[in-house]
């Protein structure tokens, strides 16, 4: 099957299904009134190492906000945190999603332990394995073909929680850590195995 992504030949549009496993980044910032958010995105992804720097989209209906609040408060205070959902914190990530009001603390409304952040203001999920303090780049307008107004966000990264117990040997035990990926439509995956593979020289 070949077709025009203006042109979908599915009921459902498979394009978010098609390149998976998708990482999540499970975003938590504050606003200057320190109202703080948690958002999950899995238009997420590392883009680079040196500095190790980050990337996120985030979406809104134009009509609504031009801005979801992370945006909204990452444009204001310019930092905040990549935390990890895993197969034990899955169903508050998901619950984090719902559209609450601002200053609705979305640590509270799932049940997320909170943790300073060394660096930043914003503060860290406590339970995700591993925690990217950043201070934002940049952003950058994305096309759209409908009422979505979406941004990238550049983010670089300032500061590395890792929690202890995931390093073995120098090296960090990522299969241990069950991040939890989307696949697309309503389905989502786990890490849950690994293989090796060296470059060719």
């Amino acid at each position: 099957m070949f077709y025009e992504p203006n042109k979908r030949p599915l009921s459902i549009d498979p394009f978010k299904s098609i390149v998976f496993p998708r990482p999540i980044g499970w975003i938590s910032s504050v606003d200057k009134k320190g109202n703080v958010n948690l958002a999950p995105y899995s238009y997420f992804n590392a883009i680079a190492d040196d500095p190790p720097q980050i990337m996120f989209a985030s979406a809104a209906p134009e009509q609504k906000s031009k801005f979801k609040d992370t945006l909204t408060n990452i444009l204001e205070t310019k930092e905040f945190v990549v935390n990890f959902a895993t197969s034990i914190s899955r169903t508050q990530m998901n619950l984090s999603s719902l559209g609450v009001s601002r200053e609705q603390d979305e640590f509270i409304l799932t049940d997320i332990k909170k943790r300073k952040s060394k660096l930043v203001k914003p503060p860290s999920v406590a339970v995700s394995p591993v925690n990217l303090e950043c201070k934002l780049l940049k952003t950058l307008k994305l096309k759209s073909n409908s009422k979505r107004y979406t941004t990238m966000i550049i983010g670089e990264v300032i500061g590395i929680y890792i929690k202890d117990k995931f390093i073995k040997k120098g090296r960090i035990d990522s299969v241990a850590m069950r991040y939890v990926a989307r696949m697309g439509y309503s389905e989502y995956t786990t890490v849950s195995s690994k293989f090796k593979m060296k470059r060719p020289d």
